[in-house]
C-alpha cells in the first residue's frame, strides 16, 4: 500500500458527518488572527474574574484538541483511535504552577498517568512537562546560578528528585516516558537531568526520552555529543524531535538581553536540521530510539524513506511518529494504515487549566504558514467526497 497523505477517506474515517462539519467551522474561526487574538483577550479576562467559560469552550476548541477532564474520560477516544491502529499519549496539561501544594498534585497525577498507561497497550508513552515541577521564577534564574539563594538551590535539588521519581516509576513499570522541552535559558538543566535519567534507567530498554527542539542552532552538535556519550557510557538514547514551540519568546528575549538568537533564522534551516537529526539518529540505531513529533509531511515521508533504505520494519518499536490530537489526521491515520507506529498526543485536564494549551493551539494555527488552510482544504475535500451539504 502506497503512502498518500491526501487520502481523506482514511484520515477522517472515524469522524461522523457532524464532527467533520464542526471541525471545519472551528478551523475557519481560528484562521483569523484578529478573531483569535480577540478571543484570547476575552477568555483571559473572563478567567481572571472566575466567570464560567466551560459552556463555550467544551463543545468547540476543547472538544477538538483535548481528551477530557480526567484520565478515565479519555478512554473512549483511546479506544476509538486504536481501531485505526493509532495509539494515544495522555498529557496532563496543567500549567502556571505557583506553589508546592499544586506541584505535588501535578506530580501525583503524572504518576497516576504513568500507571494508567502501563496497564493499557494502546498508550505507548507517558509524558510530562518539567516546568510543572518547580516554581517558574526559579527556572528563570537558573541561567545565572550565582544569583540563586540557598533555598533556591534546595528547590532545584527537589526538582531533580521529582523528575527522578517519575522516571523511576516508569522504569519499574517498563513504561517509556517523554520529557518535554522548555525555553533555552533553562533547557540546559533539563538536558543534564535527562542525561542522568537515561544513564540510570536506559540500560536494557529505552525508557526515558529527551526532547530536542530542532529550531535551535545548537541541536545537531548536541545530538552528536549525546550519541557519543551513549556509546561511551553504555546506555540507550531516547530522542523526541520537534521543531520548536517558543519562537517569538526566544527571539524577543535575545533582543532584550542583546545576545544572538538561539534559533534558526528561517523555516528552511529548521527543516534541514530536523531531517538531518532523523538521518543521524537512523545511522546510530544501535543506541537511538526515535520519536518523530511533527506535522510536517516532508519530514514524515523522509523518515519512512530512511527506514526503507535501511530495511527497518515499519513497526519497529524504536521508531514512532506523532501528531497532536485534533490536527494533521491526514498524516497520522495514513501512516498508521500503512503499518507505521503512530501515537496522538492527547492533552487532558479541567477546562480552566488547559486554557493556555488551547490558546497556543489556536495561535499556532493562525501563525504557522499554511497550517489552517491545509486543515480546511482536507476537511472540505472529505466533505465533498461524502457529498455533504
Amino acid at each position: 500500500m502506497s503512502l498518500d497523505f491526501n487520502d481523506t477517506s482514511i484520515a477522517y474515517a472515524r469522524m461522523s458527518d457532524t464532527d467533520l462539519k464542526k471541525a471545519q467551522f472551528l478551523f475557519r474561526l481560528i484562521s483569523s488572527p484578529k478573531l483569535v487574538n480577540a478571543g484570547k483577550q476575552l477568555l483571559n479576562g473572563l478567567l481572571r474574574i472566575h466567570f464560567p467559560v466551560d459552556w463555550a469552550i467544551k463543545p468547540t476548541v476543547y472538544h477538538q484538541f483535548v481528551g477530557g477532564e480526567e484520565l478515565e474520560h479519555c478512554s473512549q477516544i483511546i479506544n476509538l483511535l486504536s481501531q485505526y491502529n493509532v495509539k494515544s499519549i495522555l498529557d496532563y496539561s496543567v500549567e502556571a504552577i505557583q506553589d508546592d501544594d499544586a506541584i505535588n498534585k501535578v506530580l501525583n497525577e503524572t504518576l497516576r498517568s504513568i500507571r494508567f498507561a502501563a496497564k493499557n497497550p494502546d498508550i505507548p508513552f507517558a509524558v510530562f512537562k518539567p516546568s510543572a515541577f518547580i516554581q517558574p521564577q526559579i527556572l528563570d534564574k537558573i541561567e545565572h546560578p550565582e544569583t540563586l539563594s540557598q533555598d533556591e538551590h534546595a528547590q532545584i535539588e527537589q526538582f531533580k528528585n521529582r523528575i527522578d521519581i517519575l522516571c523511576h516509576e516508569s522504569a519499574s513499570l517498563g513504561q517509556p516516558i517523554l520529557i518535554d522541552a522548555e525555553h533555552t535559558w533553562y533547557q540546559g538543566l533539563i538536558d543534564e537531568i535527562a542525561e542522568e535519567m537515561m544513564l540510570q534507567y536506559n540500560k536494557e530498554h529505552t525508557i526515558v526520552y529527551n526532547t530536542l527542539q530542532m529550531y535551535r542552532i545548537d541541536r545537531i552538535s548536541f545530538l552528536q555529543q549525546q550519541i557519543q556519550k551513549a556509546h561511551e557510557n553504555g546506555y540507550l538514547l531516547g530522542l523526541k524531535f520537534v521543531r520548536g514551540a517558543y519562537m517569538e519568546k526566544e527571539r524577543d528575549r535575545a533582543r532584550k538581553y542583546g545576545y544572538a538568537s538561539p534559533i534558526h533564522p528561517d523555516k528552511a534551516s529548521t527543516d534541514r536540521a530536523f531531517n538531518e537529526a532523523l538521518k543521524i539518529s537512523i545511522e546510530n540505531m544501535d543506541v537511538t530510539s526515535i520519536f518523530c513529533g511533527t506535522h510536517n509531511e516532508e519530514s514524515c515521508l523522509y523518515l519512512t524513506q530512511l527506514m526503507q533504505e535501511r530495511d527497518i520494519n515499519k513497526n519497529n518499536n524504536n521508531i514512532w511518529f506523532s501528531q497532536l490530537y485534533g490536527m494533521s489526521d491526514h498524516i497520522s491515520f495514513n501512516l498508521a494504515m500503512n503499518g507505521y507506529n503512530v501515537a496522538k498526543y492527547i492533552p487532558y485536564g479541567p477546562v480552566k487549566n488547559v486554557m493556555p494549551y488551547l490558546i497556543r493551539r489556536a495561535e499556532e494555527n493562525t501563525s504557522v504558514a499554511g497550517q489552517t488552510s491545509r486543515e480546511l482544504r482536507l476537511l472540505q475535500k472529505e466533505i465533498e467526497r461524502r457529498k455533504l451539504r
